[in-house]
């Protein structure tokens, strides 16, 4: 019997159908306590490069951003076959976006503003197929491998996604176990502005009232077993601070980073 794959063109056949249930290594680098390292990107770069670069995952933001989800399905598909897993932060806790995101290809979801396990038990279900969730189905999406039954696909959907609910508010602060004990979550991330907006110490990130709020995040998720992560690393704060309070995923602008390459690679050269 011929395994099955959907798609939406037969053109990425071959670099979706890579082997039977392909395992989605950012999500084993979150479950193994490694520090998964991304950074973030737009329709307006050119992702091949940045996707085999190093990064873990790229993340591509609808929240904050002039692009909407279906403008970044081109960026997701120039992906197929890299190193990096793109990553999609909807607009909003709703199903439909979570729904782009994913027929996009995105092998995470990020949703802001999640305050209540309600909320999070929302977010997990819109993004699984029955019977763990209500995600409507378009045929296989994204880059998961080849299966044999069309249920082995929605399964290994349902199980390697990444989950990724932001902590940004007091509220939820407030209901920090019962977020992170809603099956299928991953990571609780961290806004770090907003969050630090509620707690009435605007962008002051190095403050007690502040680090006391990341703590008690970060043994929340360590509590519940899935990881702590930061959206971005505040400006002038050393990565590896965060990574030692047990924040283990965040991206990182890979300007500064291509731009010292550059200068580093010209610098060698006689001239």
């Amino acid at each position: 019997k011929m395994p099955i794959v959907f798609g939406l063109a037969r053109a990425c056949v071959t670099s979706c159908v890579r082997k039977q249930g392909q395992m989605n290594a950012i999500k084993q680098i979150i479950k193994s306590g490694k520090t998964a390292i991304g950074t973030t990107a737009g329709p307006n770069i050119d992702v091949s490069v940045l996707a085999d670069a190093g990064f873990d995952f790229i993340l591509f933001d609808t929240q904050h951003s002039p692009y909407e989800i279906k403008q970044m399905a081109p960026s997701i598909q120039a992906m197929r076959g890299k190193k990096a897993a793109p990553f999609v932060r909807v607009a909003a806790n709703q199903a439909d976006q979570i729904c782009f995101a994913l027929d996009a290809g995105a092998r995470g979801i990020i949703a802001p503003m999640i305050n209540t396990r309600a909320e999070a038990e929302a977010m997990v279900r819109s993004c699984r197929y029955y019977p763990q969730g209500n995600r409507s189905n378009a045929g296989v999406r994204g880059e998961w491998g080849e299966f044999p039954k069309y249920r082995d696909y929605m399964d290994t959907v349902n199980k390697e996604l990444v989950i990724v609910p932001m902590i940004e508010t007091k509220q939820a602060l407030e209901n920090l176990d019962a977020i992170a004990s809603v099956p299928g979550v991953d990571v609780l991330l961290i806004g770090p502005s907003d969050l630090s907006i509620e707690l009435d110490v605007p962008l002051d990130y190095a403050c007690d009232t502040y680090q006391r709020a990341l703590d008690k995040i970060a043994a929340a998720a360590a509590k519940h077993g899935i990881a702590a992560g930061m959206y971005f690393i505040p400006p002038g704060m050393e990565p590896n601070f965060f990574v030692d309070k047990g924040f283990k995923f965040f991206t990182m602008p890979w300007g500064p980073w291509a731009t010292t390459g550059i200068q580093n690679a010209i610098g060698g050269i006689k001239r």
